[in-house]
């Protein structure tokens, strides 16, 4: 049966945590001194451990601890690892998160992705076609062979999913291909193994451009989303609250390019932050994603439920 979550992501991420047997040390385990992180990649086949060296870097002076990272290869296994004690932080997109606390998991936001400074927080699902396509609205999509992400993704799944039913296309009216990664779906649509499809704008509009993969106008933007929330990075409440309290202090004032460029942790130019190059975190509540429940309830998506 489907959980309402009409009551907010504040009150559900109280519930109860979930019984999952736990292995390994992480700073869950009062007596370990290491401090796991995990994420998935934006883009398929992408080095998290490099695009997080600057945040391990500061955070193991700051804390003289061991930081070490797990990427994964979906969000399942993280919010797994981190209801089971094996994870300490945890980016998430805005639908894992919800996911996540849906599921049990005691987790706090320590902040939210910011890809610019003084920017608020908020990013758009594109949809996008080959140049030339006679494909020119999400209304065309019907019936077409469409290149999504994961089910699992805000962006690349649950946004476009929205759209589609929104603009009168009926649920399952086309042949779905989950490409893996935001660069995969764009670049699957380019190739010609989509007819459309959909990423996140900054993959469309800057990443593919800037690594070489797609040039100005291969891709035709013919739908955006509405404004989606950011994604969050979490702390496990199974880990000490006097570090969970360091940890929160940490991401509001010095995991960003400003700060960690002042203090030589990573060179100007070349401190872009996770592979989605951003400039930092800043905090933000945890009513900020409740957006996602009208999404959610709206389309139905069985991802909603998943966890």
């Amino acid at each position: 049966m489907r959980r309402s979550m009409r009551i907010g992501l504040a009150a559900v991420a109280g519930l109860a945590l979930l019984g999952v047997s736990a292995c390994g040390q992480s700073a869950a385990d009062s007596e370990s001194d290491t401090i796991v992180i995990s994420g998935v990649p934006a883009e398929e086949g992408t080095d998290l451990r490099n695009t997080y060296e600057p945040i391990i870097k500061m955070l193991e002076k700051e804390l003289d601890l061991t930081v070490e990272f797990k990427p994964s290869t979906n969000y399942a296994s993280v919010i797994e690892g981190q209801r089971s004690g094996k994870i300490d932080i945890a980016q998430y997109g805005a639908l894992a998160y919800y996911q996540a606390v849906n599921s049990g998991s005691e987790i706090e936001i320590l902040g939210a992705m910011i890809k610019e400074k003084g920017k608020p927080p908020g990013y758009q699902s594109y949809g996008v076609v080959p140049s030339g396509s006679d494909i020119d609205s999400i209304e065309d999509f019907a019936g077409k062979n469409l290149c999504f992400v994961d089910e699992s993704s805000t962006s690349g799944y649950l946004y476009p999913l929205n759209g589609l039913l929104k603009a009168g296309v009926e649920k399952d009216d086309w042949k779905e291909v989950m490409a893996g990664g935001h660069d995969s779906s764009a670049l699957g649509v380019e190739s010609g193994q989509c007819e459309a499809g959909f990423a996140l704008d900054s993959m469309v509009d800057e990443t593919l451009i800037k690594k070489g993969d797609l040039k100005e106008g291969d891709l035709e933007v013919v739908w955006k989303s509405d404004t989606i929330a950011e994604p969050p990075i979490t702390i496990s409440q199974q880990v000490p609250q006097d570090l969970r309290d360091k940890l929160k202090d940490i991401f509001a004032d010095q995991a960003n390019q400003d700060y960690l460029v002042k203090n030589d942790y990573c060179e100007e130019g070349e401190c872009d932050l996770t592979d989605q190059r951003i400039w930092g975190w800043e905090p933000i509540e945890p009513e900020y994603y409740d957006s996602l429940v009208e999404v959610c309830d709206y389309t139905k998506a069985e991802a909603c439920n998943e966890s």
